[in-house]
């Protein structure tokens, strides 16, 4: 998916400019890196808004269309409003084509349904990760990680070393040694509570005579006393 942003250069700078721009619905953004000199951004927020909501603007190669003058970047950073839901600044970096870069990219779990843990003992799916960093040239950047849990079955899990990448791709956590877990499947927490609560079976039948066998032994002391108390 290819995603392309209009921006303008942004000449007024400081929090004072920035809330005036963000009043007249526009987004103060910054551009950075490449070897060249920073250039502050001005972006129209609806327009911006409608391509931040897609999962690839924030793990693709984005075409910044400056006034004319496109560059590949990628989404860096972002600061959104706590209420509004709104965005109140964006940092894009440029991309050298021939330099690998560190993306954060999520992952699209399959086949949950079929595998043995969930279709035939009903466990359930636990996504202990939903994205991972990971090092590639700009060209091989994958939008998502697709992750098969199609032969997962009760008590098993999925780790880093076994998802299959493209070329050129790989895991920063395992190039440091860290084969991560990604996701697992589990019994339902209703039925292991059932299992520990449920008496064995012939236990309740000899917890029984047990019972009724104190209630006797308390009941002795005071017929005893009634008896000794008629002579």
């Amino acid at each position: 998916m290819k995603i392309e942003i209009n921006a303008t250069k942004r000449g007024v700078k400081g929090t004072g400019a920035s809330r005036r721009l963000r009043h007249a619905g526009s987004v103060p953004g910054i551009l950075y890196g490449g070897g060249k000199d920073p250039i502050s951004l001005d972006l129209e927020h609806k327009s911006l808004f409608l391509q931040f909501r897609h999962e690839a603007f924030h793990a693709s190669i984005l075409t910044l269309n400056l006034e004319g003058a496109k560059e590949s970047v990628l989404l860096r950073d972002y600061q959104m409003h706590p209420v509004r839901n709104t965005i109140q600044h964006i940092d894009f970096q440029r991309v050298n084509e021939n330099e690998k870069i560190h993306v954060k990219v999520p992952f699209h779990f399959i086949n949950a349904e079929v595998s043995p843990g969930v279709k035939l003992n009903g466990g359930i799916v636990s996504h202990i990760m939903t994205e991972a960093n990971i090092s590639c040239l700009p060209k091989n950047l994958p939008e998502f990680i697709e992750v098969d849990l199609a032969t997962l079955d009760i008590g098993q899990s999925i780790h880093l070393s076994e998802i299959k990448m493209g070329e050129g791709v790989e895991f920063v956590q395992l190039s440091h040694g860290n084969d991560a877990a990604v996701a697992s499947v589990s019994k339902p927490r209703a039925i292991v509570e059932e299992v520990v609560a449920k008496p064995a079976e012939g236990a309740a039948d000899a917890a029984a005579p047990a019972a009724e066998g104190a209630k006797a032994a308390d009941a002795a002391p005071a017929d005893e006393a009634k008896s000794d108390k008629a002579k």
